[in-house]
């Protein structure tokens, strides 16, 4: 039995569920949040609330799942379909051909979604007669890092955009601030949130999915390292150092076996996003319910044939070739990660841009969508894998050089797991050994970004797909604000993409 903390659909104002238990409590949408939000009960409601979103970046009225989005923009994962018109939002993002009306912009609906969420909670919490402090001192730490999480994900994708800390009210505009002090605020908040000392390192057996104090030093160095903080490096070593050291996680054996059902929060896991099939009601009318994930489809091999082990999918997130020959033979990442199934050609139906590869890390296994209620293509009970340990020893092996400090130790952890034949220990050492080890988990394209190197392998010439003249820039950093934004607050200023 997967034991989850997940989360239910909003009904009036909030649903929740814990395992598999739902309970939708009533409310009657009319009666005032800060009337509503007076009982130890409902303020977990809404903290519930603020997970919510986290399960929507899959499938929003549009396919914008997060690792998705941003690996079609580096140079492993193609965009792939049935033609180069299906899904043309996945296909400008693919080619660096974005405009302010075509571009994955739910992916800005559900991140505000979750910032409105978490607001809710720091607002209202302290009304709430009999709460414990040490329960309500957790409960805002949660808070504020999925605040922070979704403003990462909005900082990363536009960069300038609009920043608040508490809940707008009429007309519902505030100041767009540059990505430098966005930074800036979410990396303070981050700071105060680990320096609350409320979270647990791990989380409980039956709450996985709750923020721990590792998601947060993770989140925290994640976005010191893309913004190239060097005033900040040392912290977040230091934080890498006490995951490391806590002996809470560990690397797991059989590198294959993270993929799987029953790999799924396991030793290496720090945190994962969950989905589930069992009971899972999530419907194409019904995008937001409980239930499973519509990558897993999204990405499966079409005209998989009954008796392979995978299901009939659609063909999109192929890897390219040059992905699958980077590793030794001798590596487990290779084939513990990528499906070569180029010699099945006959046995399935290729697509755009098919190569044979495929990601065998989320693909669409049969039986995946198991004890589904709502759509079968919706509800693959795959968690996304966000933070790995394996990830925590790379950022410690890559600041450490940052700072002029031996962290061969932590890099060689991972080799070994892996059987690479891999020796140096330079930054770029780490980069490409990050590379290998973070296939499709959509890490490549900001590791690219953050250390330099986008412009140069990022050409179009590099890839086997990508339209000639299509070359990164870096005036592609930062997407164009979606117009539909634009249109509400004419104060903002677009991006110059």
């Amino acid at each position: 039995m997967k034991k989850i903390f997940a989360i239910l659909s909003v009904a009036a104002i909030l649903s929740v569920s814990c395992t598999k238990e739902f309970v939708t409590p009533s409310h009657n949408s009319s009666e005032p949040l800060d009337e509503y939000f007076n009982t130890e009960a409902r303020m977990f409601e809404s903290l519930v609330a603020a997970y919510d979103p986290l399960q929507w970046f899959d499938y929003f009225y549009q396919y914008d799942a997060l690792h998705l989005v941003s690996d079609i923009m580096g140079d492993d994962i193609n965009c792939g379909g049935s033609n180069e018109g299906d899904q043309p939002v996945l296909v400008k993002t693919h080619f660096f051909q974005l405009t302010p009306t075509d571009q994955p912009n739910t992916i800005w609906t559900i991140a505000y979604s979750g910032i409105n969420r978490a607001n809710t909670l720091i607002q209202y919490v302290d009304g709430v007669e009999g709460l414990a402090k040490a329960t309500r001192d957790q409960w805002v730490a949660e808070a504020l890092v999925l605040r922070s999480y979704y403003y990462n994900i909005l900082w990363k994708f536009w960069g300038n955009i609009p920043y608040y800390e508490e809940n707008l009210k009429t007309p519902y505009f505030v100041d767009q601030l540059d990505h430098d002090t966005v930074y800036s605020n979410v990396i303070a908040t981050l700071e105060e949130a680990i320096d609350m000392n409320s979270l647990p390192m791990k989380a409980a057996v039956g709450q996985e999915g709750r923020v721990t104090m590792a998601m947060a030093y993770m989140l925290f160095t994640e976005m010191v390292m893309y913004q190239n903080d060097q005033a900040r490096y040392q912290k977040a070593l230091d934080y890498m150092k006490r995951i490391i050291d806590s002996n809470q996680y560990s690397l797991v054996d059989d590198f294959a076996s993270i993929w799987t059902e029953s790999g799924e929060w396991g030793p290496e896991s720090i945190w994962e996003i969950n989905y589930l099939s069992e009971g899972g009601v999530r419907a194409w009318d019904a995008p937001i319910a409980t239930g499973g994930n519509v990558f897993s489809i999204l990405t499966g091999i079409p005209g998989a044939k009954a008796g392979s082990g995978f299901a009939d999918g659609w063909g999109f997130g192929g890897v390219n070739e040059s992905a699958y020959k980077m590793y030794d033979d001798t590596d487990i990442r290779r084939d513990g990660g990528i499906l070569d199934w180029t010699g099945n050609r006959d046995n399935y139906s290729p697509r755009w841009e098919d190569t044979g590869y495929f990601l065998l890390k989320y693909i669409a296994r049969e039986s995946g969508n198991h004890g589904y209620k709502g759509a079968d293509t919706m509800n693959y009970g795959n968690n996304i894998r966000v933070y790995r340990f394996s990830e925590a020893l790379l950022n410690a092996a890559e600041l450490a050089v940052l700072l002029g400090q031996d962290g061969s130790a932590w890099l060689k952890r991972v080799r070994e797991r892996a059987k690479c034949q891999d020796t140096g220990v330079s930054r770029d050492d780490i980069i490409q050994e990050r590379h290998k080890e973070f296939v499709g988990e959509g890490k490549r394209y900001w590791d690219l970004v953050r250390s330099g190197l986008a412009e140069s392998v990022l050409k179009a010439a590099n890839h086997p797909f990508r339209p000639a003249g299509n070359d990164w820039t870096p005036s592609k950093k930062y997407w164009p604000i979606p117009q539909s934004e634009m249109d509400k607050d004419d104060k903002l200023t677009q991006n110059n993409y």
